[in-house]
Order: structure tokens, then C-alpha cells, then sequence
């Protein structure tokens, strides 16, 4: 059995093993556009939801090979906005494309060959991927710096409340997103990445309001914090 401390003693493993063991991770393909009007668009393999009411997402940029942070980081301090885009099966190259770390300069949409399409609520407009089918339009709320070594060691994880959703018709089926439509993509460990083909239902036990959570559910977060209250009103009285 292996068993290391990361930093203190080896893995005797001919390739790091850490990044494999945390998988499928969602890929946050995030979009921005500085100050100045330059846009960006950068796939990073550190980010998730948070929570669903209301909405939150983060993702993780560590710093560049020379130690300085990533230009989505500036723009989204700056600009206070940015958006996820999903990758999907047949966006894959175009990902990878937008992974090269360019100038600022550089427009990765026109070097990918991508279509921009303006967000609608943001107060600093960002371009979205056209033609990824979902895309949420994200608010900055905060970021967490986390030490370490350098020079890509130190991180900043970014969280953003999500304040647009934006689901194409084609990959909804009976009014749910359906993943066999969409073939997400996601990162593994090395250079490998999956993709969402298959799923599979399992609903949790008991009274059934986990469910709530585990769909997501806004309108039954509210109807459980309305029954909640009139259940109190109704001791008191």
C-alpha cells in the first residue's frame, strides 16, 4: 500500500498521484474581460458548486511559472463579473486550445475559434462561449488566497455568486438537463479527462427532504422554510 505526506516524504510513484485521486472534477471554463476590453477564456480544473440558494461557484487559479497571477484572477477583482461556461464532448479541443498560457494580448476565443456572445445581467459585460450550451453569468464575491510553493504553488480560490443561467432548448429533455445530450467533459488525474455518457438514479432514505439538496431545489428550500416558520408561529400561539 502506498501511503506518503505530501511534502515531507515520497510517493515512490513514477508521477504524482494527488490530482488522480480527486476526480471527475467539473472543468471551470471561465470567461472575462479586463478593464480595458481584453477578453479571456481559461479552463481550470478546480471548480464546483457551492450551494444552490442562492447560487454560489468557485474555482481555484494557481499562479503562472513566473509566479504572478492569472489574468482571469485580475479581471474578476477588477471587474467584479465572469462567467462558466460548460465544456462538452465536442468543445473539447477548443478547451484545450484556451489552456495555453498566452499575453494578455491574446484573445483565446478568436485563437480557439469560438463565438462570443454578450452576458445579459452583468454589470461589466463578459463574452460567453456561444456555442456552449450552458452558461451561468457570475457575480464576484470574494476570494480566498491559499499559500504554498512556488512558483504555481500559491492559489486563489474565487468565489462567485451565480446571477444568470442560460440553458439551450437542445439539451433539455421532458424540461430536465439531460447529460447524455450535453456529454460533459472532466478532469481527471495526469492528462486524462472523462466524459458524462451514462447516469444513473438513486434517490436517498428517509422522509425525503435530503432531496431538496441533492436536486437543488430553490422553490422547496422555500416551501421547507415556510412550514418551518408555521410551525413555530402555530407553538407560540
Amino acid at each position: 500500500m502506498v501511503f506518503y505526506e505530501p511534502g515531507v516524504t515520497p510517493h515512490n510513484l513514477p508521477r504524482d498521484p494527488f490530482k488522480s485521486c480527486v476526480v471527475p472534477r467539473p472543468i471551470g471554463w471561465i470567461s472575462t474581460r479586463s478593464v480595458d476590453g481584453k477578453d479571456n477564456l481559461a479552463p481550470y480544473s478546480q471548480f464546483n458548486n457551492l450551494t444552490f440558494d442562492p447560487p454560489y461557484v468557485m474555482f481555484a487559479a494557481n499562479q503562472t511559472e513566473v509566479n504572478t497571477r492569472k489574468d482571469t484572477v485580475v479581471n474578476v477583482e477588477s471587474t467584479g463579473s465572469f462567467v462558466w461556461n460548460i465544456c462538452t464532448w465536442g468543445l473539447r479541443q477548443a478547451m484545450n486550445i484556451t489552456s495555453e498560457q498566452v499575453p494578455s494580448s491574446v484573445d483565446e476565443f478568436v485563437k480557439a475559434g469560438l463565438t462570443k456572445m454578450p452576458s445579459t445581467v452583468l454589470k461589466h459585460i463578459v463574452p460567453m462561449v456561444s456555442e456552449s450550451p450552458i452558461k451561468f453569468e457570475c457575480s464576484y464575491f470574494s476570494t480566498l488566497r491559499l499559500p504554498g510553493n512556488p512558483p504555481m504553488g500559491t492559489v486563489d480560490v474565487i468565489i462567485g455568486k451565480v446571477v444568470g443561467i442560460h440553458i439551450d432548448d437542445e439539451v433539455l429533455t421532458e424540461g430536465k438537463v439531460d447529460l447524455k445530450k450535453i456529454m460533459p467533459i472532466a478532469r481527471c488525474g495526469y492528462y486524462e479527462y472523462a466524459v458524462v455518457r451514462e447516469t444513473f438514479t438513486m434517490m436517498p432514505p428517509g422522509d425525503g427532504k435530503m432531496a431538496i439538496g441533492l436536486e437543488g431545489s430553490t422553490a422547496g428550500n422555500a416551501k421547507e422554510w415556510k412550514e418551518l416558520n408555521g410551525e413555530k408561529k402555530s407553538e407560540v400561539l
